[in-house]
């Protein structure tokens, strides 16, 4: 259960930094359009990276052991980077969300683009399959669990946000909403980071 719990709170905490494909659900989820197609796009997406750095560097750190103490460190210094440009993006940011016009796009133009927020995206690759699969290597016998858990994040907070952004909008018309939510996931990418470099 370790192991799924794990999975699911880092998933979601890299999630939950503000960028390109989180502001297209979040607009899709406002307006009302082709929300449930674009979630599950995003999820499946998420789903898959997850699956091929959990087995992928499974199979290479059994040939190469040394490569697990690099990525440990690698991936904390990774974190308290990315921490850090959260709090730099909460001290700087004057961002609102804004939403676009009122035309109806057709579902497959709208998923193609959904596709390449999350494809094109190089940090995509970064967060999700170097770093998820680097730190899935700490719970050997259990990075299936891990996995399991990091999907789950992804599933539930693309559904989440897609669905629940009639909600949100109110609250994220309003530039310190942004900033709170940097800080947040500022704080908790400093958290991970400092787990991995104490074990």
């Amino acid at each position: 259960m370790t192991a799924v719990i794990s999975g699911f709170t880092l998933s979601l905490s890299l999630i939950l930094a503000i960028g390109s494909q989180n502001a297209f659900v979040l607009k899709q989820g406002l307006k009302r359009e082709h929300v449930f197609w674009v979630c599950l796009t995003c999820a499946l997406s998420d789903a898959i990276l997850i699956l091929l750095g959990v087995l992928g560097l499974s199979i290479v750190i059994t040939h190469a052991p040394w490569l697990a103490t690099v990525m440990r460190y690698g991936g904390a210094a990774f974190l308290f980077l990315y921490g850090a440009r959260s709090f730099i993006t909460a001290w700087k940011s004057s961002a609102v969300l804004t939403q676009s016009g009122d035309t109806q796009a057709a579902l497959l133009p709208t998923l193609l683009v959904c596709a390449a927020l999350t494809w094109l995206n190089p940090h995509v690759y970064l967060d999700t399959v170097l770093l998820i699969g680097s730190i899935s290597t700490q719970f050997p016998g259990q990075q299936a669990e891990f996995a399991a858990g990091a999907m789950l994040a992804s599933l539930v907070f693309f559904f989440s946000l897609g669905y629940g952004a009639a909600l949100l909008r109110p609250i994220f018309a309003k530039p310190v909403s942004w900033r709170i939510l940097e800080v947040v996931v500022g704080i908790t990418m400093w958290t991970i980071a400092y787990k991995l470099l104490i074990e």
